[in-house]
């Protein structure tokens, strides 16, 4: 069986020496394990600095095009390289290599597809109590719309195996950790956590710039992901809500009409009701016409896993990692 370790980078090339040193050669139930970076459109030496320290893949981007396709191509290149496990872990060396056994355990013991890496956010000191606060409260939602029962959902340190590696759809390009965790929930795949340690921080989230605008980008990726799987029942729930409040704005100018005698007068609550009332009915058709949306997209999904299945058995090579080789089981992208 083969590991591969994967890296998202973007200028790591003063961090990533100490994220490497610290990623293990040997995991046990493994016959090897490989390190493949994925170079986000650096415009420091992080590829040679990567090829410097023994990477035995490089994908690389010409230009930066996010975090969640950077994961995204390490994903198919790893796959394509013959993985059968893939570990994800970041290059600010935030979560310690030695978990990485831990990571994997469930899976080679056959309880678990997909493992995400518990950094216990309560007993992290670096963390403010704001960010605190609003990482328990974003996982929250995240565990309710993804029906799942992960602690540490932003958790970027995370085990897959061949299955649900060959799942993994990216639509975002803010984050794959929401997007990848509501996906597998709401699929076949096997989802678990292990508690993992994290390193001192290196350096500030290069994600965000501030607290406020991942706030934003994090409720709009789940509302848009939630959405998209469950669009039925998102805008029967929503139609419901404002059904009910032109029922009883209609109900209200009903009742008065009944009871007060000559012209009642608040046509204003008919209007308004009946209007809220369109409107729900508006929002019912969407979810309908969402969810004969949301059933082509699995025959997509479905037919999508068994071209990349296809291409397994064909031993086809990534579209991001064909170069010749650079070394000893190294192998150096083209830009993509």
């Amino acid at each position: 069986m083969k590991l591969v370790i994967q890296i998202p980078c973007l200028n790591e090339e003063e961090v990533l020496p100490q994220t490497l040193a610290d990623l293990p050669r040997e995991v046990e139930g493994f016959d090897s394990v490989e390190w493949l970076v994925i170079d986000d459109g650096s415009t420091d030496k992080t590829a040679a600095v990567a090829r410097e320290c023994g990477v035995d893949h490089i994908v690389r981007f010409t230009q930066n095009k996010g975090l969640a396709v950077a994961f995204q191509a390490g994903i198919d290149a790893a796959l394509k390289v013959g993985a059968d496990v893939i570990v994800n872990t970041d290059a600010d060396n935030q979560y310690r290599g030695a978990d990485i056994e831990l990571l994997v355990a469930p899976i080679l013991e056959h309880r678990a597809d997909l493992v995400v890496g518990d950094r216990n956010v309560r007993d992290h000191e670096e963390w403010s109590g704001v960010k605190k606060v609003l990482q328990s409260w974003g996982s929250w939602v995240v565990r309710h719309a993804s029906e799942t029962d992960v602690p540490d959902t932003t958790s970027g340190f995370r085990a897959y195996n061949q299955e649900a590696a060959l799942r993994v759809n990216i639509v975002s390009r803010f984050t794959y950790t929401l997007e990848t965790l509501i996906q597998a929930g709401k699929s076949d795949i096997a989802v678990s956590h292990v508690p993992v340690g994290t390193n001192p921080q290196t350096r500030d989230s290069r994600l965000f710039r501030s607290v406020p605008q991942y706030l934003a980008r994090s409720i709009g990726t789940i509302l848009r992901i939630y959405v998209g799987y469950e669009p039925l029942r998102f805008f029967l729930r929503l139609a419901a809500i404002i059904a009910l409040g032109g029922t009883v704005l209609v109900g209200r100018w009903l009742y008065l009409w009944a009871t007060e005698p000559g012209p009642t007068g608040h046509v204003q609550s008919l209007i308004v009701g009946v209007g809220l009332l369109i409107f729900a009915l508006q929002l019912a058709m969407l979810g309908v016409i969402g969810d004969l949306l949301r059933a082509n997209r699995v025959i997509a999904e479905r037919t999508l896993l068994r071209v990349r299945k296809v291409e397994l058995a064909l031993g086809v090579m990534p579209d991001s990692l064909p170069g010749e080789p650079v070394g000893a089981g190294q192998r150096e992208s083209i830009d993509s």
